[in-house]
């Protein structure tokens, strides 16, 4: 799918995305700090990919991990700063919310330690009953000497 706005296109061909411009921004992101070229590949293989591209270039991105009918769980969200201040985030989020794929679900997750407002916006809140919610999280798993 498709989506044009202001000279910006939203789009879920995972082919198309700039997978250098996507490693660069996580690899020093808060949430992914670290991680290898080759866990973006396989992250962006195995999700439902989002790019925002003005023109060819790569100004955002997004994926989806999901069964496509009953769960999913939002990751790797941003937009670069000089794309910045365009609503480019809170177009991306009604795309993806939007997408044929994900509608219906039963649950859809996210996390994030600074965008709580971006996210109630589009109806994300706390988990009802946080108590049923456990992870498994290794902070080392993207450190060059933890990996196997």
């Amino acid at each position: 799918m498709q989506w044009t706005r202001d000279g910006y296109t939203v789009s879920d061909d995972r082919w198309r995305v700039d997978r250098e411009a996507v490693h660069a921004f996580l690899a020093d992101s808060y949430w992914a700090r670290g991680i290898s070229r080759e866990i973006v590949e396989r992250s962006i293989r195995h999700s439902l990919c989002f790019g925002i591209y003005r023109g060819d270039i790569q100004a955002g991105f997004a994926r989806v991990v999901t069964d496509h009918a009953t769960f999913a769980y939002l990751a790797d969200v941003f937009v670069l700063p000089v794309h910045r201040g365009r609503g480019l985030g809170k177009w991306m989020m009604e795309c993806i919310l939007a997408h044929p794929d994900l509608q219906g679900l039963r649950r859809f997750l996210l996390g994030t330690r600074d965008a709580h407002g971006l996210y109630a916006r589009f109806g994300f809140a706390a988990p009802r009953n946080p108590t049923i919610w456990m992870e498994i999280h290794d902070e080392r798993a993207y450190m060059p000497s933890e990996r196997s």
